[in-house]
């Protein structure tokens, strides 16, 4: 009882144990905002990616994609693990707007309505056909033309405050898509003045993944369209990829486990057909793996982001040290005291070290209740500072970013207030043995008393 009484008593009464739950306190509360902040914006972009790509991915990075899809298709239709199924066609191309003599260099992705989206939610990124995506790919002023999906940033602007001037209906402007078609070798298919194949396509839609480079690059068309322009229209049509959507209770890694497996018996049936070697450059990944690229940065971003955080946890170490040291010096009397009536060293050692529990858990309480309460106004103090003074935390013209992230994560938050507890107790570490260590005989000296 008298270690407690002594812990609270000497929380109280010294005014420098209240440096140090400050100092807990304020180092949780940065680490609280900026990794929650920082996992937000990391886990935000990789639902983004999982959400534009599927769960998993049967593809190739050669622009001359691979044959016999649709015996494999078939065969992925019949599996009860598989939800959605969508053939995908995937080149560059040149975009020209009717009337201008500018190109631009553009990304064409080749979906069939309906199947990309029940594999996907790529329908969720529509404006004007998000609840009839059968028809994206029909102009409303025009049912007749040839319609193409953009990315909403190849035709509008994002305003400062995250917004786009969105029209009540689609202007009537046309683009000529020019691709150069390959043959299954990888050669010219065409030569002479027709060597690259040209169609008009009319806006019919814009989609806005929340993807920068996606939304910034990236022209969808019909799939038939986008195989004639690619060349992989012949008499063995060809596809990029096939993008996959498992079942709510399928796990990702069984799953891609289970295609990957499908795909190598698929691949030995057809290893007589003419076209057998463009199979052996397709992989099976699922769609974290799929992204790594794009994903890889963040998260190293992340890491680098957590390690940093990590030093501010050895400075509160040394903070701490610093006043336990300070206090104990001072507390030499009651040590002695203590010591001189049968209190074991044992017993000094626990008596600092609740103080030291004391001092993390009132700091990280604070911290964790002061950061909690800024992320609940955070966005609304950054709007207050646009207002004001034109500040943001990120340049939404430049950054597809919407509201900062705010949810504080539970498993985040539990492992900062007990780091923040274990590193005063490591802090109060050495002051504490050094008090156990005290002989009464020299504290309790007149001259000391």
């Amino acid at each position: 009882m008298y270690k407690i009484i002594l812990a609270f008593r000497y929380l109280l009464k010294r005014r420098i144990t209240y440096f140090a739950v400050l100092a807990v306190a304020l180092s949780v509360f940065i680490v609280v905002v900026v990794m929650t902040v920082m996992t937000g914006l990391v886990n935000d972009f990789k639902q983004k990616n999982h959400d534009f790509v599927g769960d998993c991915v049967v593809g190739t990075e050669s622009l001359v994609g691979f044959a016999y899809y649709e015996d494999f298709i078939q065969k992925l239709e019949s599996e009860d693990f598989v939800e959605g199924i969508s053939p995908v066609v995937k080149s560059f191309a040149l975009k020209r707007r009717r009337g201008s003599g500018l190109d631009d260099v553009v990304e064409i992705m080749g979906i069939d309505p309906l199947m990309h989206c029940r594999a996907t939610n790529f329908g969720e990124t529509l404006y004007f056909h998000r609840n009839n995506v059968s028809e994206m790919f029909v102009p409303t002023y025009d049912p007749n033309l040839a319609g193409c999906v953009q990315g909403i940033d190849l035709l509008l602007y994002r305003s400062a405050d995250n917004n786009y001037p969105h029209e009540a209906i689609l202007d009537r402007i046309g683009y000529s898509i020019s691709c150069f078609p390959l043959t299954a070798r990888g050669a010219l298919a065409q030569v002479g003045t027709d060597i690259v194949n040209t169609r008009t396509f009319y806006n019919s839609d814009h989609s806005h993944s929340g993807l920068a480079k996606v939304d910034g690059t990236m022209v969808y068309l019909p799939l038939e369209q986008a195989q004639w322009l690619c060349g992989m229209d012949g008499s063995v049509k060809r596809i990029s990829a096939i993008h996959i959507k498992f079942k709510p209770d399928v796990k990702m890694e069984t799953g891609r486990e289970k295609i990957s497996s499908l795909w190598i018996d698929f691949k030995q049936r057809k290893a007589d057909e003419s076209q057998a070697y463009l199979l052996d450059t397709v992989t099976v990944q699922n769609w974290k793996d799929y992204k790594r690229a794009t994903i890889a940065p963040m998260e190293q971003e992340q890491t680098v982001m957590t390690v940093m955080f990590a030093f501010v946890g050895i400075t509160t170490v040394f903070i701490i040290f610093v006043v336990f040291y300070m206090i104990i010096s001072h507390k030499s009397k009651d040590i002695g005291i203590l010591k001189s009536i049968g209190v074991s060293n044992f017993n000094i050692v626990q008596l600092f070290s609740g103080f030291a529990f004391l001092v993390g858990f009132i700091g990280s309480a604070i911290g964790l209740l002061a950061g909690w309460l800024f992320l609940l106004r955070i966005n609304r103090i950054e709007n207050w500072l646009f207002e004001h003074f034109r500040f943001q935390l990120w340049d939404r013209t430049i950054y597809a970013i919407g509201d900062i992230p705010s949810q504080v994560d539970l498993k985040v938050v539990i492992i900062i207030f007990l780091s923040a507890i274990a590193a005063c107790l490591v802090g109060a570490l050495l002051p504490s043995f050094q008090a156990a260590l005290q002989e009464p005989v020299k504290t309790l000296q007149v001259g000391q008393l």
